[in-house]
């Protein structure tokens, strides 16, 4: 099934913040641009469900979604499989955690309570549980916040990895290189 947005518009008080936005997104990498401001994470929360646009119309709700919002949105007392079991429930499998956690370079610090991490750690293990949610598609809102370039590295390659089996919406800032047939949404 393919995510489909049609001329979706959302204003706040008398600031328009997405215009005319229609895109469709397969199963794949589909990077939404923008400068800062542009709308990228209302176009993203729009999608989820968790606001309405002014006007258009999309089908988002038809998908299981997971994400990684700006905000980490984790829990600090409990360590990274604390977090993911959480989240997870009874969906939790500590064997394919504990090798995620390990390709994003938090396998030695995976018993530190959240709290302890930095801010490119805790990001990385929120990006660990949007990848590990069962869903149908994810949505990461700037998931290379504080991540240097070796951490980015692998990040992009879980992501890459989840793109071959779901629809992958990614908001970010910079140079990224990414696959030549991945989609892009301007705004």
């Amino acid at each position: 099934m393919e995510l489909c947005a049609e001329h979706l518009q959302k204003s706040y008080g008398e600031s328009l913040v997405l215009r005319d936005v229609s895109f469709t997104a397969g199963v794949g990498l589909t990077r939404i641009e923008g400068p800062s401001g542009a709308g990228k994470t209302t176009l993203l929360r729009i999608l989820l469900g968790l606001e309405r646009p002014d006007d258009g119309r999309h089908n988002g709700a038809a998908f299981r979604w997971a994400a990684v919002f700006q905000e980490d949105r984790l829990l600090p007392g409990l360590d990274a499989a604390g977090n993911l079991r959480f989240v997870l429930g009874s969906r939790y499998d500590a064997a394919r955690a504990a090798a995620l956690l390990r390709e994003l370079g938090l396998a030695e610090t995976a018993d530190k309570r959240v709290r302890d991490y930095s801010g490119g750690m805790k990001r990385r293990l929120a990006l660990a549980r949007a990848l590990l949610a069962p869903s149908d598609a994810l949505a990461l809102d700037e998931p290379f916040t504080g991540l240097d370039a070796d951490n980015c590295d692998a990040a992009l390659r879980c992501i890459l990895r989840a793109a071959e089996e779901k629809t992958v919406l990614l908001a970010a800032h910079g140079a990224l290189t990414l696959p030549a047939d991945c989609g892009c949404v301007q705004l």
